[in-house]
C-alpha cells in the first residue's frame, strides 16, 4: 500500500528538497562529477554499468588519458580501446562506445546530441544511458531508472513497481529544475543508504516519507554463484610470452588475448600460484603453471614490452601483473 502523503504535490516537493539537500552535503567525491562535459559523463555511465564504482575510478582516469576526446576515441583501433578497457569486463560496452564515438565524430562533426531521444539513436545507448547523459550533461528533465532507483521507489511507495510503472513514478518524482543532480541523488541514495540488504534507514534523509522504512522484503534476489577451477600455462621465453586469441564469435571477450588454458599438468607437483577471478555468475579458482607449450600450440609469442598495448582479458592482465611482467 502506498503512503497517502507521498502522492501529494506538497510531499513530493518536500521529498525533492530533502533528497537534494542530502546529496549536496553527502555525495561521494567521484571524478566524473567534476564536469558536465558530455563525453566524460557518457564514458563514466558506460563504465558504471554492471561494475562497482571502486573498480571504475582508475580505469576512468586511464581511459581519458589515452582518449581525451571523442575524436581521439573514434580514431583509435578497436584493439587499443579494448586494451584500455581490460579489467572492466562486459567488453561489448567498449565496442559499442567505440562505434558510437565514430558516429559522433564522423557523422555529427563531433557534436553530441542534447536530448535523450538523440542519444538513444547512437549505437549501444539504451533508455537509461540516454536519459542519464541528457539530464546530467544538458539538464534535460528526463528521469532515469536503474536498480538503485527502482529499489528506492519501491520502498518509498511501498509498491512492487515493475516495467513502465517504475519509469512513470521516477518521472513523477523528478526535480525538473535540477534533473541531473536529482537522478544522481536517487542513485546515490540507493547505492549508499537504501541498499539491497540492511538499508541504513536511520541515516536516510527521506525516512519520514518512506512507506516501508526498509522492511519491504524480497526486493533483492542474489544470484547463486557457480564455482569452477581452471588452469593456465605461463610460457615465457627470452622476453616474450605465449598468448592465444579468443574466437571473434565468442560470447564473452571476443577477439581478446589470454594465456593458453590447459588440463592439469600431471608431471608438476603444484602450480606457480593461484588467483581468484569472477565473471558474471561464476567464481573461478585459477591455477597458473610454469610450463612450455608444444610448438604447434595455436598461439602467438608476444614481446613482454608489447603487453600494455594488447587487448588482454582481465584475467590475463591479473596473472601477468602477478608475475611482474605487466
Amino acid at each position: 500500500m502506498k503512503v497517502e502523503g507521498i502522492a501529494s504535490a506538497e510531499s513530493g516537493k518536500l521529498f525533492r528538497k530533502r533528497l537534494l539537500s542530502w546529496y549536496d552535503a553527502h555525495a561521494r567525491d567521484l571524478p566524473w562529477r567534476t564536469s558536465r562535459d558530455p563525453y566524460r559523463v557518457w564514458v563514466s555511465e558506460i563504465m558504471l554499468q554492471q561494475t562497482r564504482v571502486a573498480a571504475v575510478i582508475g580505469h576512468y582516469h586511464e581511459f581519458l588519458r589515452r582518449f581525451p576526446t571523442v575524436q581521439k576515441l573514434a580514431a583509435a583501433r578497436e584493439a587499443s580501446v579494448l586494451a584500455a578497457w581490460s579489467g572492466l569486463g562486459y567488453y561489448r560496452r567498449a565496442r559499442m562506445l567505440h562505434a558510437a564515438a565514430k558516429v559522433v565524430a564522423r557523422q555529427r562533426d563531433g557534436k553530441f546530441p542534447e536530448t535523450a531521444a538523440g542519444w538513444w539513436e547512437l549505437p549501444g545507448i539504451g533508455r537509461y544511458t540516454s536519459a542519464a547523459v541528457a539530464s546530467i550533461a544538458f539538464g534535460e528533465a528526463v528521469a532515469v531508472v536503474d536498480g538503485n532507483v527502482e529499489r528506492v521507489l519501491q520502498r518509498l511507495l511501498g509498491d512492487r513497481l515493475s516495467g513502465e510503472r517504475v519509469w512513470q513514478e521516477a518521472t513523477r518524482m523528478l526535480d525538473r529544475r535540477r534533473p541531473g543532480d536529482f537522478n544522481q541523488a536517487m542513485m546515490e541514495l540507493g547505492a549508499t543508504v537504501c541498499t539491497p540488504r540492511a538499508p541504513a534507514c536511520l541515516t536516510c534523509p527521506v525516512l519520514e516519507l518512506c512507506a516501508t522504512r526498509g522492511e519491504m522484503t524480497g526486493l533483492a534476489k542474489a544470484t547463486a554463484q557457480k564455482k569452477r577451477e581452471i588452469h593456465y600455462a605461463l610460457d615465457c621465453r627470452d622476453g616474450d610470452v605465449l598468448l592465444v586469441q579468443r574466437p571473434q564469435d565468442a560470447s564473452l571477450m571476443a577477439g581478446m588475448w589470454e594465456l593458453p588454458e590447459i588440463p592439469i599438468p600431471v608431471e608438476e607437483s603444484k602450480p606457480v600460484f593461484s588467483v581468484r577471478h569472477s565473471i558474471t555468475v561464476t567464481d573461478y579458482t585459477v591455477r597458473v603453471w610454469q610450463v612450455s607449450c608444444p610448438d604447434e600450440a595455436a598461439g602467438v609469442r608476444v614481446a613482454i614490452s608489447r603487453l600494455p598495448r594488447m587487448a588482454l582479458t582481465g584475467l590475463a592482465r591479473k596473472i601477468l601483473r602477478r608475475t611482474e611482467r605487466l
